[in-house]
């Protein structure tokens, strides 16, 4: 059956077929992509997470010290333990890896509300006098409590950095609760002189800090722990990713630039005779509308699943914008490289964004490369901004405008690429082609 030449690809003779399937490129070339992308998939995932401990730089803990002091006893001289606490925390700590913000009460509770501290460690005001109390509370009869050290984490800055602080707080304050204990048992010795010190006394004295780790601020149900925000971003990710790749094929499938299979079937419809920019403006213009439905419906759907929305207006708004330029940047990926730019899009959106996304496990404790990529990979901005209006309503100190405004600029990026390098396409005289025999209607093959 004779067919026009536009409706079905040329049919080849058994000899060159023969001879394509025993090239060596032709089996290698997927093999070699394929296991490529796999091994990367797998170096990034896998180093991304296996040693946090040993990764761990610059992780941010507040460190309040309220102490204002008290004499000791049987002494006029005047002590300030909660300054020689913050001392031994320093000195314990690893620098490197730990950054201790000696800040106030005030800016520690705005850091704490913005996530840009994963904890606080705050020494109250009347500590050292406490610990007087206690200790003349070792010779005179009396009721006595422990003086408290509260260490807060922050479950909305991330599950894991949760663990870390506490990881981080406990042994350091295990070691200034010995020190302090031993200096406070030399005092008591010192001034009771002769007069034995009970054994309960001595025991009390030797550990006398109690540590009390309380949750700043936690999370209300359907929250996931803190991980809904990380997988709420991923969906709006692959929105844009996933949503380019199918608008880009079904759009090129109805313009008759490939064929649309249906199982053993296929239907090539006449090509169309439009330019790269404006097929390119016709796949953004159908991005736009998907933009602002699926973020509708993800927030429609969450309201269903009984997930808080603190912000819903806020989040509908951002999560458009940014499928938006996911998508529209895609899309010109794809418009340059044709098929390569799939591969492009998922090493850029999916295998190098899931590791430095920071939803899951802190950038502070991944490999610096991470903390690198966080910088400008497109998931990381958009978990920002969807943690910020999910757990802080109303984007914290700057993390929601960090967003937008990273978000724009990728947006921009792939504007004038696609605009660039589609018009200069087009200008070279490198159209996507014309049907010779335009028909009314698509054709089938079997």
């Amino acid at each position: 059956m004779n067919r026009p030449k536009h409706e079905a690809p040329e049919q080849t003779d058994p000899g060159q077929r023969t001879r394509k399937l025993r090239s060596p490129l032709f089996w290698a070339a997927p093999i070699v992509v394929v296991t490529a992308l796999m091994s990367l998939l797998a170096a990034l995932y896998l180093g991304s997470v296996i040693d946090p401990k040993g990764s761990l730089r610059d992780f941010p803990i507040a460190v309040v010290n309220q102490d204002e002091g008290d004499v000791a006893p049987g002494s006029d001289q005047r002590q300030n333990i909660g300054d020689q606490i913050v001392d031994g925390l320093v000195a314990g700590v690893p620098a490197d890896k730990v950054d201790l913000e000696q800040v106030g009460i005030a800016a520690a509770t705005s850091m704490l509300d913005s996530a840009e501290v994963y904890g606080a460690i705050v020494i109250p005001s009347d500590f050292t006098k406490r610990l007087m109390i206690l200790a003349e509370a070792s010779v005179v009869p009396g009721d006595v409590e422990k003086p408290v050290i509260t260490v807060y984490t922050n479950p909305r800055s991330g599950t894991f950095g949760t663990a870390l602080v506490e990881s981080i707080a406990t042994p350091a304050l295990a070691t200034v609760n010995e020190q302090v204990g031993a200096q406070l048992s030399d005092q008591v010795a010192a001034a009771v002189g002769d007069t034995p010190v009970v054994g309960a006394a001595r025991l009390t004295l030797s550990n006398p800090i109690e540590v009390l780790t309380v949750q700043y601020k936690p999370l209300p149900d359907g929250t996931g722990n803190g991980l809904s925000a990380f997988y709420y971003a991923l969906l709006v990710i692959l929105a844009g990713f996933t949503g380019a790749m199918i608008v880009h094929t079904l759009i090129d499938g109805m313009l008759g630039f490939t064929p649309t299979e249906f199982g053993p079937r296929y239907v090539h419809n006449p090509t169309v005779e439009i330019s790269r920019l404006q097929t390119l403006l016709v796949k953004w213009g159908v991005m736009v509308v998907l933009g602002f439905l699926v973020s509708g419906l993800y927030l429609w759907i969450s309201h269903l699943l009984s997930m808080p929305l603190p912000n819903a207006l806020g989040l509908w708004m951002y999560g458009a914008f940014a499928i938006i330029a996911v998508g529209v940047t895609a899309m010109s990926v794809l418009a340059v490289f044709g098929s390569a730019g799939l591969i492009i899009n998922l090493i850029v959106f999916i295998v190098l964004g899931l590791p430095s996304a920071g939803g899951t496990l802190p950038i502070e404790a991944t490999p610096p490369f991470f903390g690198w990529l966080a910088g400008f990979e497109p998931m990381h901005q958009v978990f920002l901004g969807v943690r910020s209006l999910l757990y802080f309503g109303d984007g914290g100190s700057g993390a929601l405008m960090r967003s937008v405004t990273m978000t724009a600029i990728g947006l921009l990026i792939g504007l004038v690429l696609g605009l660039v390098v589609t018009r200069l396409y087009d200008r070279k005289g490198f159209h996507r082609g014309v049907a010779d025999q335009p028909t009314p209607a698509a054709s089938e093959t079997v």
